[in-house]
């Protein structure tokens, strides 16, 4: 399954917000440096799915707020 991240670097508190089916918004504290920013959603998105964070993969975006991952089932 793909899904649609736009992730928001350096904000004051963490939320996951579902806009639609295979769209989120995902607020960090972490700043984009590093891959700070990226390893913190898989997180994020590993425990929201309760999944293993190898089961996530980045398909597009690692440098840009717009990102696309690709969600493995079993």
């Amino acid at each position: 399954m793909l899904i649609k991240v736009k992730c928001y670097p350096k904000s004051k508190k963490e939320l996951l917000n579902k806009k639609d089916e295979n769209s989120f918004e995902i607020f960090l504290k972490e700043k984009p440096e590093r891959g700070e920013a990226n390893k913190r959603i898989f997180e994020i998105l590993a425990e929201y799915f309760s999944i293993s964070k190898k089961r996530i993969k980045l398909i597009k975006g690692a440098k840009t707020q717009n990102k696309i991952f690709e969600i493995y089932d079993k």
